[in-house]
This record gives structure tokens, C-alpha cells and sequence, in this order.
């Protein structure tokens, strides 16, 4: 069969070439159609005003589908996952247009990369003609990369939970903001989980917000016995958990008007508190229902119109005894961190203060 030639798609004021147009990156379900790779584009360019305010400035990492989403395909975990369909794009890829901008940013190793650095809207509907579903922005601005400016609080539902938990904790967070004096902003994950942000003023390291989050996930705890921050799985339960560990460098999450690799590509739709307590089914929110939403305004169109101190957190996690907890596996040992073992095996080993396993 001849291939398919080209589109382009209007972006602000370019014009976007999309390659194999036509190609199903979505298949149809019982209640969505079939989606090509130029609606996708075209998705991206009709939520300019809400996509641009989550990554504009930000160094951005892209999940590439290529190839589209379908049961069974795997999204790799590491640069040596050579199998999975779909994998995490770190760096600006090859043959980006002039227009693209880049911001170099340093990993915890302590290797760097030039990573994509969205300004226009057509820097994200590029992405999409390279297969991109969802950017995972870092929580900071290119005019300072070690200083973050959001705080990430997300919760994320364990085996045995459901939407309805998470959204019942997310209300109960919402009540513990305000008390410290700080406003969230609500957003489906876009699977089962809820991601809250908070803006915040970029005078504090990685460390400190994850400390902030820390504080806030444990104070949760107290309020609701359906919420963990308990970082090994065999411990959490049927709880929410308080993934922590998304404020560190180089940890992200899926941005606001992200699509999932999800069949109906549901998308991390921002709410307003109210929208979000009345919500029962966040894969309504998808990329055919989404756009709609936006003529009416964006629901985090004022998220930037104050930045908080991040000092009430780091209050309360100093007030609980300043107690660090596991970094994921791939960081180096952090400075205080428990032993990197599970509870299970704990009980025939010995571990020194720097949490290294001393053999008998």
C-alpha cells in the first residue's frame, strides 16, 4: 500500500509536520473511537493554554509509544530494557526542529543531558510526531534547575484501593493545605491515582521538598487510617501510599494534559476541588471529552499566581523527629537513609549506621 503522506498541524504560529498520519495509536474501545497518531498531535495542539502552563520552561522527559498503545506492550524500565515497546526519551532527540530549546540538567549519578525545554506549543505537538503520549516535566524552571518550584504530593492507590480512596484522601489533604496556609491544585493521575501540586518559591533543594512531602505524607497518616508512606509494598497494605519519592531529582510525574498508555488515552486532567469530589470515573476525562472542558477556562488557570514558603512542611517533618526513609534503588545511599532491605529479610542480617550489611 503507498504511504500516507504527511500532515500538518497548526501550533500557535507554526505549522507541524506529522509523519504516518493515519497510524492507530489507540485502538477503539466500547466507548471511544480509534485514535491516529495526527489526532494525538492535534489533541495536544487544542490544549495549548493548559499543556504549556504545566511544561513551559521545564526540562521535560518524554514516554515515546511509537508505536502505539496495545494490551501486552511494556514501557522499558531501564537503557538496558531492550525488549519493552516504548521507553523514556532523556534527552532532545536526533533531527528536532531549530525552534525546539534544550536546558541541561544534572541526574543523580552525576551524568548530564540536554533535555527538551518546552516554550510554544509546537515543541509538544513535535514530540507527538515522535510518538510522545505523555512529558514528564521536572518540578523546576530552566533559570534555576536545582531549586524547585512545585511540591508534588501524589497518591497513589495500592492493591485492594480504589479512585474513590484516593479522592477521599486528596480532600482530606486539601483540608490540611489550607490549614498550613497553602492551596493545592487537584489533577486525575489519569489511571486510578490523584496528584495535588503546590507552588512553591524556588529557594529550597531536592532534598528539602522531599523532606516537605515526607512531613505531609505522615501527617496524613494520622488523619487517615487509609494512608501510608510506608516505602516498602510488603508494608503498605490496602492503603493509599504517599509516593514521596516523586519530589526527588529526576523523579517525575505525568504532566497535566498528559495523555496515558491506557486504552480510551485517558488524560491527568486538572479539577477544581469540587469537580474532583463529584468525579467516579477518570477515564471519562480522555482525549475526545478534554478539549471541551478548556473553553470554558482551565481549572489551574491561577497555580502560578502565588508561590508558597515550603517552611510549614519542613516544620512538621522536623517536629516527627526529621526520620529519612529508603531513596528508590537506582539513587546512590543518601546521608541518614535506613537500609536499602526489605522488612522480610532484615532478620538475619546486621547493618552499620550507614546502613551497610555487616557479615558475621
Amino acid at each position: 500500500m503507498p504511504k500516507t503522506p504527511a500532515a500538518e498541524v497548526q501550533a500557535g504560529e507554526r505549522s507541524v509536520r506529522v509523519s504516518s498520519p493515519d497510524r492507530i495509536i489507540y485502538e477503539a474501545t466500547d466507548r471511544t473511537p480509534e485514535v491516529t497518531k495526527l489526532m494525538v498531535a492535534e489533541y495536544f495542539a487544542s490544549v495549548d493554554d493548559g499543556l504549556m502552563r504545566a511544561l513551559r520552561h521545564r526540562p521535560t522527559a518524554l514516554e515515546r509509544w511509537t508505536a502505539g498503545v496495545r494490551p501486552g506492550m511494556r514501557l522499558a524500565t531501564s537503557t538496558t530494557d531492550k525488549d519493552a515497546d516504548a521507553f523514556y526519551q532523556k534527552r532532545v532527540p536526533k533531527g528536532a526542529p531549530d525552534y525546539l530549546e534544550s536546558v541541561q540538567v544534572t541526574f543523580p549519578s552525576g551524568r548530564t543531558a540536554d533535555e527538551v525545554c518546552p516554550t510554544e506549543i509546537a515543541v509538544p505537538v513535535w514530540c507527538a510526531h515522535m510518538g510522545t503520549l505523555t512529558f514528564h516535566p521536572w518540578p523546576v524552571r530552566r533559570d534555576d534547575v536545582d531549586r524547585p518550584d512545585e511540591l508534588r504530593i501524589d497518591l497513589d492507590p495500592q492493591p485492594g484501593t480504589t479512585f474513590a480512596d484516593a479522592v477521599r484522601v486528596a480532600l482530606v489533604a486539601r483540608e490540611l493545605l489550607e490549614e498550613l496556609g497553602l492551596e493545592g491544585y487537584p489533577k486525575t493521575s489519569g489511571n486510578r491515582g490523584v496528584h495535588i501540586y503546590v507552588r512553591i518559591e524556588p529557594r529550597w533543594e531536592f532534598v528539602d521538598v522531599r523532606h516537605a512531602a515526607i512531613g505531609f505524607g505522615r501527617e496524613l497518616e494520622k488523619r487517615d487510617d487509609g494512608v501510608t508512606t510506608a516505602w516498602w509494598k510488603e508494608e503498605r497494605g490496602e492503603r493509599i501510599f504517599v509516593d514521596f519519592n516523586q519530589n526527588n531529582r529526576d523523579r517525575t510525574i505525568a504532566s497535566a494534559y498528559s495523555l496515558r498508555p491506557i486504552p480510551g488515552a485517558p488524560v491527568s486532567t486538572p479539577m477544581t476541588w469540587d469537580e474532583l469530589r463529584d468525579v467516579t470515573d477518570p477515564a471519562a476525562y480522555n482525549l475526545f471529552t478534554v478539549p471541551d472542558r478548556l473553553t470554558d477556562g482551565d481549572p489551574w488557570a491561577t497555580i502560578d499566581d502565588e508561590h508558597y514558603s515550603l517552611e510549614p512542611l519542613l516544620r512538621l517533618f522536623e517536629e516527627q523527629g526529621a526520620v529519612e526513609l529508603n531513596y528508590p534503588p537506582d539513587y546512590p545511599k543518601m546521608p541518614g537513609e535506613p537500609p536499602r532491605v526489605q522488612p522480610s529479610k532484615k532478620v538475619a542480617a546486621h547493618w552499620d549506621e550507614q546502613g551497610n550489611r555487616i557479615v558475621d
